[in-house]
């Protein structure tokens, strides 16, 4: 009697084990989903307010009409235009903003004379770690641009090269 009654209780343990492996395969499953897609637009939310920090850091940059020196040659100056593609970058911590684009009213890759418009923009890319979230996303990215428009600040005419 014994042994039947050991049998009959072993066999009930696995039949919940086998259960409760199916019920957390599922369960976990879907966890997985949740956390990775919290992750994936914490990520997307992360890159939107970097770039617009970065993009307000470099249009006040660029209203003053002021240079970075050269990190190469420091005795040299960069351009107006180089000097606020640094200054996009260094604010955009941890985020590659490669596509900085600096333009003017007159047109052309400047920043404008004194009392002039600027227009910078930054671009940048995220890829999606989650399939089923990248799935809704072309190619599983999203690219957000960001830009800002200033008007120059009353500086010597010589500062806008």
């Amino acid at each position: 009697m014994r042994s039947r009654l050991a049998t009959a209780v072993r066999r009930r343990l696995r039949s919940e084990q086998g259960q409760s492996l199916v019920e957390f395969t599922s369960v976990a499953f879907l966890l997985f989903i949740l956390v990775f897609g919290v992750i994936d637009f914490g990520r997307l939310f992360f890159s939107q307010m970097t770039l617009q920090h970065a993009v307000r850091e470099a249009g006040r940059f660029a209203v003053t009409g002021n240079k970075l020196p050269d990190p190469s040659n420091p005795p040299q100056m960069l351009t107006r235009v180089a000097s606020i593609k640094q200054v996009a970058r260094q604010a955009a911590a941890g985020l590659d903003v490669s596509a900085i684009d600096v333009a003017s009213a007159n047109g052309g890759g400047n920043a404008g004379g004194p009392g002039q418009v600027v227009t910078i923009s930054l671009t940048y890319t995220v890829k999606f770690i989650t399939p089923i979230i990248g799935q809704f996303f072309q190619n599983g990215k999203y690219s957000s641009t960001v830009h800002t428009t200033f008007k120059n600040e009353p500086f010597p005419p010589s500062q806008t090269t």
